[in-house]
């Protein structure tokens, strides 16, 4: 599907379909997603250049997903997509920022992208320029991941309190540990995709600020560019001590179940001790000597549950004395 942004009345729209080459003297950014043969031949044949197909994106080596050729600079990122799923993935989007506009190519849905063709239909106009369109599309793909990240910071602390610090006004839960591993699952791919796609865009902004670089850029594109990647360190920065956080939470979490399990052994244990001594003392009086005194006593019965009760009274309360309960 071919997506032709034309600005408009202080705005960017976006219009469906293919592109004629009136309009396309004017368009900042043209949008392929999942392309067929034909939308790809007619977007090269307005710019006289060669985009890249699926599995050419998917086979690119990483020294031949960045370079310049014939009069525009391609530029290969990976980004994460569906990033609110359980599972998030990444998959390959490609820049081609040419002489008059930007030319994106991609075979999944970024929510960065929608998000981005969303604010600029609204005034003011800010992408005038496939450079300008390169630069926000990069911003919003870092905020979004940045975003990302912070709702996994969150979500981590919130698991890590409610493991170690239950609060003591609200009565014990009883806390799903394997929904809780399954989320720390989750949120280890996430950070995972998440620092995948930093290092990609890292790559990106520092191959087209590249001083050798022979496509001529604005002055404003470097500062802005610096500003990104003084971003995109931080929130790698911060997706390292997130993935200690994770491994934190796991041991805490395994330790926890670790710690139920014992208190269910111990109750097995106790209550095997407990119950000993009475079944020694129903041992005893249930053997078959011929010459066995109590059994000829009036209260022998008596007595011997009384001796088994009390055994074990006396073993639970010692027990209980010791602290082991």
């Amino acid at each position: 599907m071919i997506t032709t942004y034309v600005p408009s009345a202080d705005a960017l729209l976006g219009c469906a379909g293919f592109v004629t080459a009136e309009h396309f003297k004017t368009t900042p950014w043209i949008d392929l997603l999942d392309p067929t043969l034909d939308e790809e031949q007619h977007v090269e044949g307005l710019l006289g250049l060669d985009l890249p197909t699926r599995e050419e994106m998917r086979v690119l080596e990483d020294s031949h997903r960045l370079f310049e050729a014939t009069g525009a600079v391609y530029l290969t990122a990976t980004v994460m997509v569906n990033s609110d799923s359980e599972y998030p993935r990444t998959d390959e989007l490609t820049f081609v920022l040419a002489k008059r506009c930007l030319v994106t190519v991609r075979y999944a849905e970024p929510k960065a992208i929608a998000l981005f063709a969303t604010r600029n239909a609204q005034p003011p106009l800010a992408v005038v320029s496939g450079e300008r369109a390169l630069l926000g599309l990069l911003e919003t793909l870092v905020e979004r991941i940045a975003e990302n990240i912070d709702a996994a910071s969150r979500s981590l602390d919130d698991m890590v309190h409610r493991v170690l610090s239950p609060d003591p006004e609200r009565p014990p839960e009883r806390l799903d540990y394997a929904a809780m591993l399954r989320s720390l699952e989750r949120q280890q791919i996430l950070i995972a995709r998440a620092r995948a796609s930093l290092n990609s865009l890292n790559r990106v902004l520092n191959f087209i600020n590249r001083p050798a670089l022979e496509f001529e850029l604005t002055k404003s594109f470097r500062p802005r560019a610096m500003t990104m990647l003084h971003d995109i360190q931080s929130l790698v920065d911060h997706t390292s001590f997130l993935a200690n956080n994770i491994s934190f939470e796991l041991a805490a979490i395994l330790g926890m179940i670790n710690i139920e399990q014992n208190g269910i052994i111990k109750i097995f244990s106790v209550a095997a001790v407990v119950f000993m001594p009475p079944t020694l003392v129903a041992s005893i009086y249930g053997m078959n000597f011929r010459f066995m005194p109590e059994l000829g006593l009036p209260f022998g019965y008596p007595w011997a549950l009384v001796a088994m009760l009390a055994s074990a009274a006396g073993t639970y309360g010692f027990f209980r004395r010791r602290g082991w309960l």
